[in-house]
């Protein structure tokens, strides 16, 4: 199985019987927690919303650090600037609707504009909130942080490396936005697995099976890379396993960090493949596949296609549900594979 033995998988990666389950926001939670333990500059601002967005921890610890802003999220962005501005390290959380839905040109101005160290974790993001319908699922936040100077841009595949990203954004200095989920997904990294904001990670390599290495110019010939980043990464390997069963030859890479994006990966992997398929859960228009498309098209162009929402709202239901009906599926990544590859001249 050409699961890249560098990343340290977890060994049921495939098995959605066996792998564990645990929501991204509980690996920030934590993440969080051991960053305070860690620097005593760090300090927590919620809106409300603390259990909700794992800030309970740090709370309950370092009460002391923690603010409770109530619902004010524009008002939480302003106090965090202010705080940044005199040498503390403040993580604010919301809903992503919210922050930086409702509050965003109090980042731009007061966070990103001053290019002070406040970490905006927006929680509950996606379409995966499920029934709490349109007005909570925030599918356009990576756009709206994304364009905004000096402001990186990270979304976690899975609790582990949501964890992970939350300690590595403390040590940061400037803005950051962390992208983090509210329904359990497959926790399929480890505490060994490689992270580094600013560096995508292959995952699933055909060439593996063969003994080869990566981005070698005799290896066996790739048809598609799947970039992907999010809990979707998962669906992504899913999919790469059973298109590498049928004989085709792929390539997935997990681009978590969607700001500043690791250009030479993601042009490698399409000079090796010849063909891209961008896999998020967030609008297509903007996005982190929006960012690829960019890199690509000035790079070395190749058929792309976009999985993701279709420049349409949100609907309520089951989290399993609404994936597969905006076209993000296992299934529907392997059919945007099939059709990227269909366009290679």
């Amino acid at each position: 199985m050409p699961i890249n033995p560098k990343q340290k998988l977890a060994e049921n990666i495939l098995d959605l019987a066996k792998v564990e389950q645990a929501p991204t926001r509980k690996g920030y939670g934590e993440g969080l927690l051991e960053a305070g333990e860690k620097n005593d500059k760090v300090v927590a601002l919620c809106a409300d919303l603390t259990e909700s967005t794992q800030m309970h921890l740090f709370a309950k610890k370092f009460p002391e650090r923690f603010i409770e802003m109530g619902v004010a999220e524009q008002n939480m962005a302003t106090v965090a600037s202010g705080l940044a501005n005199y040498g503390k390290i403040p993580f604010i959380s919301s809903y992503a609707m919210f922050s930086p839905g409702r509050n965003w040109e109090q980042i731009r101005t007061t966070i990103c504009y001053n290019n002070v160290p406040v970490k905006i974790a927006g929680s509950h993001s996606g379409v995966s909130v499920g029934p709490d319908g349109a007005t909570h699922q925030a599918i356009e936040d990576i756009a709206l942080m994304r364009p905004i100077p000096n402001m990186t841009v990270i979304n976690p595949c899975d609790a582990i490396e949501a964890k992970k990203a939350t300690m590595s954004a403390a040590g940061i200095n400037g803005p950051v936005y962390l992208r983090f989920h509210r329904e359990k997904t497959p926790v399929f990294t480890s505490p060994d697995t490689p992270f580094e904001i600013g560096r995508a990670e292959v995952m699933f390599d055909s060439n593996i099976e063969v003994g080869l290495q990566y981005r070698s110019r005799t290896s066996i010939r790739l048809d598609v890379a799947i970039i992907a980043c999010g809990p979707l990464v998962h669906n992504a390997i899913l999919a790469a396993a059973e298109l590498e069963k049928e004989g085709m030859g792929i390539v997935v890479v997990n681009n978590h960090t969607i700001k500043p994006m690791d250009e030479a990966t993601i042009i490698q992997a399409a000079k090796d493949a010849g063909a891209v398929v961008t896999v998020e859960e967030h609008q297509v228009q903007g996005g982190m596949g929006s960012a690829v498309a960019e890199i690509i098209a000035k790079n070395y162009p190749v058929p792309i296609e976009f999985i993701g929402v279709q420049n349409c709202f949100g609907e309520s239901g089951a989290p399993g549900e609404l994936i597969e009906h905006f076209g993000m599926s296992v299934k529907c990544i392997k059919d945007a594979a099939m059709k990227a590859i269909s366009r290679k001249t």
